[in-house]
């Protein structure tokens, strides 16, 4: 049996969990596992067959080739645009692309086709334009076919899930519709391709209503769809009466929308990431805890049973989700192996659950948290709050917070103190601080949001490390300025927000923060203990004094581990690639990009035995290698 589990009290208490239980279960599936194969689960020739390698999500790879004794020699080995081919038609992908490598075939979306290159060279093998709709700019999924079909391609353009065959790149017609599946409701991400299934998410269209938010399971063979998970629960599912007074039915969000997803091989566990319920910011309308938004979900991978879940956040005001699906390992805790998952939530904090059950595996304390003064309005009286580790990112402001001219510069701060004088009178109590209210005039209070609505950690997810152990994580500071208004309409109150809604200035066009920096940490945090390993600013802001750039930068976008202790990322708004070494944060490394990497790299070997590392740097595929 597993255990279904609320992770709730009326009051604030410690929940530390009880290692009896969760060493019996992980002792008899850990077993018959070897020590890495949750986190080496990508092919050993050096391919790269999912989004982040593996099932697991951990953005690990074996290869050791580049090193940091040799690091300093890598250098473009080819680039590939992700542009339109067509001219008149020339959008910006904006792309957050990682590609996969199989049978040593690289396979990606551009901004309007999907593509198949020799990764050797970037050679194109095959391009098959998208005629409606734009491709998913995250990436495509690999299927390998079975004894009667070839193997397929999977990809999202909008609300279709189309099949292409992997050798031509010619639609499948022997899937769905001539080669389509309606889904009915768009996920411009990454299926999961496992077995014979393609689990995909949803994204939230504006204005739909009524069950959007529901990953669902299709046939990779005909495109059937298997099965369909209520992230909002019907009545007499497990999770229903977190919704009062009808409050259910309809509802907006609870979506689950990361880039991808993770499975655990051994029990075959999928592990939903679902989003806040909408609208967000005023719940008046939703009294309870709202299940499943803002959870972790696992279910059955064939066939969408629930088996446990994990609330990251009752009742949700802030759009903190957790936006990318744990990343999932083994750990050692008091001489015991367990089956642990990491998750982040754009709140800045970061859970380890065992992933057989959804117990904390450091502690989950329910902790007293600020107490709305919107009429109609019943926040939380608590959130779940890790024990360990300590948050990954800012969760808390107050006056002596301001940035200081001596810090970064007279004109910054200066900027950032005539900002603060515009804004009124901020509010801030710490985690989970409730919106304040304006009245119809303007006059009232301004709520400084920390972690901002993009977070915190966002969508890249937690990269590991199985052999130092270490699990990392970037996170941006970047607050928001917001509160409510009146509407006069049936749903009393709207979200309002200033433009720009960030607590930050523009100098010379690079947006600065107006807390004393760092404005984001790379963390990496041991998994065996909960504590924080080392952690470091990451990102530099040119436009300040020499000396004082070294600030940290905001980003979106995780890292990728090799086995040879290196750790690459992109990510941040400064247009650099960096190479560091995984046990110390030491940058070895670091690589001008035309464009921002706003995407999670990754790595392979050629048909040649040459390690390469690619990015997608907005508008380019930039592929890097050792020097010949």
């Amino acid at each position: 049996m597993f255990l279904q589990q609320r992770h709730r009290s009326g009051k604030a208490s410690r929940h530390v969990i009880q290692l009896s239980f969760v060493r019996l279960i992980g002792t008899l599936l850990l077993s018959a596992i070897a020590p890495h194969q949750l986190a080496a689960q990508s092919d050993q020739a050096g391919q790269w067959p999912l989004y982040r390698g593996n099932f697991s999500g951990t953005g690990y790879s074996e290869l050791s080739v580049i090193s940091p004794e040799n690091i300093g020699e890598l250098e473009i080995a080819w680039s590939f645009s992700l542009r339109s081919r067509d001219q008149a038609e020339d959008l910006n992908p904006n792309s957050q692309v990682t590609p996969i490598v199989v049978n040593n075939v690289m396979y990606l979306s551009t901004v309007d086709s999907i593509v198949a290159l020799n990764p050797q060279s970037g050679a194109e093998l095959w391009r098959h334009p998208v005629d409606s709709g734009r491709p998913s700019r995250r990436g495509v999924a690999y299927w390998p076919g079975n004894d009667t079909l070839d193997a397929r391609i999977i990809f999202t353009a909008g609300n279709r899930l189309t099949a292409l065959s992997a050798e031509s790149g010619e639609k499948d017609t022997r899937f769905g519709d001539n080669g389509e599946v309606n889904m009915g409701i768009p996920y411009i991400s990454v299926p999961l391709v496992y077995q014979e299934l393609v689990i995909v998410g949803a994204n939230t269209p504006p204005g739909t209503r009524g069950g959007i938010g529901n990953p669902r399971a299709f046939s990779a063979i005909s495109g059937r769809k298997i099965w369909e998970f209520n992230s909002v629960p019907l009545p007499g599912e497990t999770g229903h009466d977190s919704w009062q007074d009808g409050s259910w039915e309809n509802r907006l969000g609870a979506n689950a929308w990361p880039f991808y997803f993770t499975v655990d091989t051994a029990t075959d566990l999928l592990y939903l990431p679902l989003a806040s319920p909408l609208p967000f910011a005023f719940g008046g309308d939703r009294a309870g805890d709202n299940l499943f938004a803002n959870s972790i979900v696992a279910v059955d991978i064939h066939t969408g049973d629930y088996r446990w879940h994990f609330q990251t956040i009752h009742h949700d005001l802030w759009d903190h989700d957790p936006p990318a699906p744990p990343t999932l390992f083994d750990i050692r805790v008091g001489g015991e192996t367990l089956p642990a998952l990491a998750v982040t939530t754009k709140s800045g904090y970061l859970f380890f659950l065992n992933r057989l059950t959804g117990e904390a595996i450091f502690g989950v304390e329910e902790r007293a948290v600020p107490a709305s003064r919107i009429a109609g309005e019943a926040a939380s009286p608590t959130q779940p709050i890790p024990v360990k580790p300590p948050p990954m990112a800012r969760v808390s402001f107050s006056p002596e917070d301001m940035v200081r001219a001596e810090s970064t510069s007279a004109d910054h701060a200066a900027a950032c103190t005539d900002l603060l004088s515009r804004s009124g009178e901020i509010v801030n109590s710490g985690s989970y601080t409730p919106w304040t209210l304006r009245d119809e005039n303007g006059a009232g209070a301004t709520t400084l949001l920390f972690p901002g609505l993009a977070g915190g950690p966002n969508w890249g997810g937690v990269a590991f490390d199985p052999n130092s152990r270490l699990a990392f994580v970037f996170a941006t500071d970047l607050g928001t300025l917001g509160w409510l208004e009146a509407t006069g309409e049936d749903f009393p109150y709207q979200l309002s927000l200033p433009r720009p809604s960030s607590f930050a200035v523009t100098i010379e066009g690079q947006t600065l923060p107006c807390q004393e920096p760092p404005w984001s940490h790379l963390t990496a945090v041991d998994t065996t203990t909960g504590d924080i390993a080392w952690r470091i600013p990451l990102g530099v802001s040119d436009s300040l004094p020499p000396g004082k750039q070294n600030t940290g930068r905001p980003g979106r976008a995780a890292a990728l581990i090799t086995a040879s202790d290196l750790l690459f990322i992109a990510s941040t708004d400064d247009n650099r690639f960096r190479g560091l070494r995984a046990s110390t944060g030491e940058i070895l490394w670091e690589q001008q990009l035309n464009r921002r990497g706003n995407a999670n790299p990754m790595t392979y070997l050629d048909a040649s035995g040459r390690q390469l590392v690619a990015i997608a740097a907005t508008d380019e595929l930039i592929v890097y290698g050792l020097s010949e």
